[in-house]
């Protein structure tokens, strides 16, 4: 007893029985993502902007991309991903492909692209702000606010996706300026696997931290 109050019995989390690992967990992110060739099939429409852009200019970019998006629209639901993941592709795509013929310029096919880690970056470092860490709230347990160890997991990992984010962003924003458009197309298809690891790393470390006992307030 302490100040008038009694501790609650520690207690654990109820975490896989598996063996967890960041290289099993990798894998099994990767698969959600469709794996390799799902990441490959998912970047095409952009490849496919980008050199037709190099090679014939804005226009033929465009007719490459409406060319692109269906075969990979088809692709995808013939590997049997999710239709849903699917046509919200084909629609960033069109999205971005909209905002490059507003503007007259092929770069302004990575505006959003280049706008969005901003505002990601933002919505994590909200979630810090309110002492509800968005890592946690996107995938851990009901309750896992109420234990230590995960807090400090989804705390460190949301940190993470801040600073990847940022580093994100600033790079995004140098290359926009500079008009590197293939950069910015292999950045874009880059930015997948790091998402994964990050996302793979905090599932194992929320289960090793979730096996520990600690006390409830």
């Amino acid at each position: 007893m302490t100040n008038g109050t009694v501790a609650s019995p520690s207690r654990r989390l109820p975490v896989d029985d598996e063996p967890a690992s960041i290289a099993r967990a990798a894998r099994q992110a990767l698969d959600r993502s469709g794996g390799p060739i799902g990441i490959a099939v998912a970047a095409a429409p952009t490849v496919a902007f980008v050199v037709a852009n190099a090679l014939s200019g804005l226009t033929w970019a465009f007719i490459a991309l409406a060319g692109a998006a269906p075969v990979v629209l088809g692709v995808r639901l013939a590997r049997r991903e999710s239709l849903r993941a699917a046509l919200f592709g084909l629609a960033v795509a069109a999205v971005c492909a909209l905002v490059a013929a507003v503007a007259g310029e092929a770069r302004a096919f990575f505006l959003l692209p280049t706008v969005l880690p901003a505002a990601f970056m933002l919505l994590f470092l909200g979630s810090l702000l309110v002492r509800r860490p968005l890592t946690g709230l996107a995938g851990g347990p009901r309750d896992w606010r109420r234990h230590g160890p995960l807090r400090r997991v989804y705390t460190v990992t949301t940190l993470v996706a801040v600073a990847i984010n940022l580093v994100n962003f600033v790079l995004r924003t140098v290359l926009y300026s500079a008009d590197q458009l293939a950069v910015l197309a292999v950045l874009e298809v880059a930015t997948a696997p790091v998402l994964l690891t990050l996302a793979a790393f905090t599932l194992v470390a929320a289960r090793r931290a979730g096996s520990q006992p600690t006390a409830v307030p």
